[in-house]
């Protein structure tokens, strides 16, 4: 990953090239993060592309609740000839989470966007087949949330129907002996 200077300078190059794209960069821990503006992302990313961050290595789904912007989407790009890597960050609003979908350029970000569409409801506008790809079509919430109900539904066996609507083992007294 860039040092910190590296990461300024590159940081620098990005805002010099698109205005308003970035919101801030970090260094922690030896990982370098670019924070961008969200409607950027799809600039942003092809930027770095052409700065040799060519593998789009990983997206993921972040919650920052009870902060504001409480979704976050991070994307780890990787540099395979200077052995390389950065990240770049987003954040937006629950009440009206829509990022730009990558999938067209970046074919593996495909169903890494479904995934976190299916646990943090982050909707990503031009996804080819934007749909859950972990829970059940009809499943009502976002299970990664923060503010997601502990302890979830539960656990359905068939071999405790006998105990009624609650197949849980131990938590209906009328069927419990």
């Amino acid at each position: 990953m860039p040092d910190a200077t590296g990461l300024e300078l590159l940081a620098q190059e990005l805002g010099d090239a698109h205005a308003d794209a970035v919101l801030g960069t970090e260094h922690f821990r030896g990982h370098a993060a670019i924070h961008v503006a969200p409607q950027a992302i799809r600039e942003v990313l092809e930027f770095l592309r052409t700065k040799g961050y060519t593998a789009l290595a990983s997206v993921h789904g972040v919650d920052y609740w009870p902060d504001e912007p409480r979704l976050g989407v991070q994307y780890h790009l990787l540099d395979m000839r200077a052995v390389d890597r950065v990240a770049v960050k987003l954040r937006v609003r629950a009440e009206d989470p829509e990022v730009p979908s990558v999938t067209p350029r970046w074919p593996t970000a495909d169903f890494q966007e479904r995934e976190v569409y299916d646990m943090f409801g982050v909707v990503f506008d031009g996804h080819p087949d934007l749909r859950r790809i972990l829970m059940p079509e009809d499943y009502e919430g976002y299970p990664q949330r923060r503010d997601f109900p502990v302890g979830g539904e539960p656990v359905l066996f068939t071999h405790h129907e006998v105990q009624g609507r609650d197949y849980t083992i131990g938590t209906n007294p009328e069927t419990d002996t």
